[in-house]
């Protein structure tokens, strides 16, 4: 198994070649922009979130998942666990310890577009072995259409047609669509992946929806204080 420090020298090694990350950004903030903001966490958590790539707020903290959308995501992770509302933004970090976080393609792009299918596929393997190996857990909460279909890179034609028919079904973010992780070391392992939308403030369509439905999902998979980790 590859470590996690061997995992960021190969993540770097893939930056270095690629175009668009956003250096002006990394500069503002005097980070390092061949450094990936993954997350990770303790590999025996049972549950994972999984989203997009960092914006500004991320590479500032380098932590995901930290700007409006996450603050979002955390607040009602927070309030799930503790039965309150989250009081300041040290809780918002401390909660996110009860939580695996991965991410398609780890660096900010240029004025936050989506990566090019091209950048996606030379990071894939990279995110898929942090998944697979770095992490036990079998629940993966993924944050919008990008994270969920980023599954199907790689795979036959018929996978990602599954894929994208679950997607595009009424039931996609009530139910779970399970799958096999699959490392380039060639570990593999099974997850289930419950998609919800994102939470950025910018999707009109679900933005005032997602805390409820992510409670739902907490619910779904028994999330609470004394059940966070894997069974041993």
């Amino acid at each position: 198994m590859v470590s996690a420090g061997q995992q960021d020298a190969m993540f770097r090694e893939q930056a270095r070649r690629t175009e668009g990350i956003d250096t002006e950004v990394y500069a503002r903030y005097n980070k390092d922009p061949l450094t990936p903001i993954i997350g990770r966490g303790d590999a025996d958590l049972r549950v994972g979130l999984f989203g997009r790539d960092p914006g500004h707020n991320e590479i500032r903290h380098g932590t995901p998942f930290i700007g409006a959308g996450g603050q979002k995501l955390r607040q009602a992770l927070y309030q799930h666990l503790h039965a309150q509302p989250m009081p300041d933004f040290a809780a918002s970090l401390a909660v996110g310890r009860h939580f695996f976080w991965a991410n398609t393609v780890p660096y900010k792009p240029v004025g936050n577009k989506a990566w090019s299918m091209a950048v996606k596929k030379r990071f894939q393997p990279l995110m898929m072995a942090v998944l697979a190996e770095q992490w036990h857990g079998d629940a993966l909460i993924t944050l919008g259409r990008e994270a969920f279909l980023w599954f199907g890179i790689g795979q036959s034609r018929d996978q990602r047609q599954r894929l994208e028919a679950f997607w595009r079904s009424d039931a996609r973010f009530e139910a779970g669509y399970p799958l096999t992780l699959g490392a380039p070391t060639g570990r593999a392992r099974r997850v289930t992946l419950y998609p919800l939308p994102h939470p950025s403030p910018l999707n009109a369509t679900w933005y005032k929806h997602f805390p409820a439905m992510l409670r739902a999902r907490l619910q779904q998979l028994h999330v609470r204080l004394d059940n966070l980790r894997v069974a041993e």
